[in-house]
């Protein structure tokens, strides 16, 4: 079966006010929307589309006939959305299998309510993550090497005293005593970056524990943006590795007073091109700073902050989940497996992610087109072929697509315009023709995962 479905975007304050409205045709609400969740997922489940006027969500879709439109008769094992992102999210890590499970039964055997806002396991299940830019996107990602964190640091602490130093008057003596208490923790952490003992992992978790409980923290934090603002368009952005320094003064801007700015400074600042993608594995400490993108995950909601947000923060667990191994390479290569056809297939067995890129046969070309043509007009495929051993959830984020499955028991044909979305039961191959872009999420390669 092809199944349009449809649902109501999560107002988080990081959301854009208008990427979501865009993507989905209709005017802003004037209120940030972040995500747009695609699944069977209980925070948030989709809606059947025209159901006859009652309200069918995908939950009670599946659960109607597990066999036919769920995966080995249960729910699905992943999550599709699209993300719109206006601001900073939060730093955070999401736990493997194991310790989702422990998490979760601790929590169950002290009654933690599974909504209260100290909770850190929701769910039994862990949260792999996949993101393909649809836009630029920035995130922050993973912990790159220390030396570059160091240069940053000395440029950071140079800049700061510079500043410092300016502040002679009597009106100006506490606010220079308290930059050179903030540029002082800077100078240890600096310090101890050339002189540890420690593996360069064990040294991270340290500089994690001390930029989140240090008294000086805060002071620190007024050291760095002493440094932004005052090496604006000079020696901050000259000396920082490109983009750091406009990162640390949106953080500024919107988390004054967050730890979380300093550990910005461990991870890599990735710029993705649309079509270019990160894979987020388990322990690996993230935050996604802007762009639009669509993204695919394991069916969970656990999530460990480490700051930039006003959640709760459980620095104790997330330093025991955390992986503070370099990073070498953040991206995932996409896989062009055949004309017009694109898979990013992460090493879990929860999910992989199709792109199909379309358009119309030279011989079905307006001439001149009565429409504009779409940006997949590059794409070399006029008709493609996917398989839907598992079922698929499919969003068009390009042109108009049609979908039909030419050899299932009863002829199916659905015409998905931009920002419209599909499900699709387990069943023959579907085929796509058109002129436009669509996404296709379905289990991965391995089959379902366990648990």
């Amino acid at each position: 079966m092809l199944i349009f479905i449809e649902n109501t975007p999560r107002a988080y304050a990081w959301g854009s006010s208008e990427a979501l409205a865009e993507m989905l045709g209709r005017a802003p609400s004037g209120a940030p929307e972040a995500e747009l969740w695609l699944g069977d997922h209980p925070g948030s489940p989709a809606n059947v589309a025209k159901a006859a006027g009652t309200s069918l969500t995908l939950i009670d879709l599946i659960a109607s006939d597990p066999e036919r439109y769920g995966v080995r008769g249960g729910p699905l094992p992943f999550l599709t959305k699209l993300l719109a992102i206006g601001a900073p999210l939060s730093l955070q890590v999401h736990p493997n299998l194991e310790q989702a499970r422990a998490g979760f039964a601790a929590e169950e055997a002290a009654g933690i309510p599974r909504d209260a806002a100290n909770r850190n396991y929701r769910d039994p299940n862990h949260k792999p993550e996949l993101l393909v830019a649809l836009t630029e996107v920035r995130a922050l990602s993973g912990f790159r090497p220390l030396n570059q964190v160091g240069a940053d640091l000395a440029t950071l602490i140079t800049v700061a005293s510079e500043h410092a130093a300016q502040l002679t008057t009597p009106a100006e003596h506490t606010a220079a005593a308290e930059l050179r208490s903030g540029i002082e923790l800077l100078e240890v952490l600096h310090e101890h970056l050339s002189r540890t003992q420690r593996t360069d992992a064990e040294f991270r978790a340290w500089l994690l524990e001390v930029m989140q409980h240090d008294p000086r923290v805060p002071l620190a934090i007024t050291a760095v943006r002493a440094a932004a603002e005052a090496g604006s368009g000079s020696t901050l952005d000259a000396a920082l590795a490109s983009g750091r320094a406009q990162v640390l003064r949106e953080l500024l801007q919107a988390y004054p007073s967050d730890p979380g700015v300093l550990v910005s400074l461990l991870l890599h600042l990735l710029v993705l091109e649309p079509g270019q993608a990160i894979f987020l594995r388990a322990g690996q400490l993230h935050a996604y700073l802007s762009g639009v993108g669509v993204e695919v995950m394991a069916a969970s909601d656990n999530v460990l902050r480490a700051g930039l947000t006003s959640k709760h923060v459980d620095i104790a667990e997330l330093c025991r989940i955390v992986d503070t191994n370099d990073l070498s390479d953040p991206y995932l290569p996409g896989i062009a497996i055949a004309p017009g056809v694109t898979v990013w297939r992460p090493e879990v067995e929860d999910f992989q992610l199709f792109r199909a890129r379309l358009c119309p046969a030279p011989e079905e070309w307006d001439d001149p087109p009565t429409e504009p043509m779409p940006r997949a007009i590059e794409c070399p495929a006029s008709e493609i072929e996917i398989a839907a051993e598992y079922p698929l959830v499919l969003v068009v984020t390009d042109g108009r697509v049609r979908v039909d499955r030419p050899d299932g028991e009863i002829s199916e044909v659905a015409n998905v315009r931009r920002g419209q979305s599909l499900y699709v039961s387990a069943g023959e191959p579907i085929r796509l023709t058109g002129s436009g872009e669509a996404y296709l999420a379905t289990v991965g390669v391995a089959g379902t995962s366990a648990g």
